[in-house]
């Protein structure tokens, strides 16, 4: 009867452990469904980059990877700008 509560504890506890560990994500399958998603919304002209934890300079952080190591920075991808028309001098 003993050994049935030991078992039955040790069994609890790991799973309880289980439970409490946060899920390591990858990069890649984080950054694949947030561009899903901004794609999904009709949002263009964009870029997501994986950097490390604390070396975030521009943009908006929108994911934490790999245990929390890394971020996804997204940031608007400047519009392209059209040449100026050619004007003709006259002669």
């Amino acid at each position: 009867m003993t050994s049935r509560i030991v078992v039955a504890a040790v069994l609890l506890s790991c799973a309880f452990a289980t439970a409490q560990e946060p899920v390591r994500k990858s990069c890649d399958d984080l950054k694949a469904d947030i561009a899903k998603k901004l794609d999904a919304k009709g949002v263009v002209s964009y870029t997501l980059d994986i950097v490390d934890k604390g070396k975030e300079s521009a943009g908006k952080i929108v994911g934490s990877c790999d245990g929390g190591t890394k971020s996804i920075v997204y940031q608007r991808a400047a519009e392209q700008t059209k040449p100026a028309p050619e004007t003709k001098k006259p002669q």
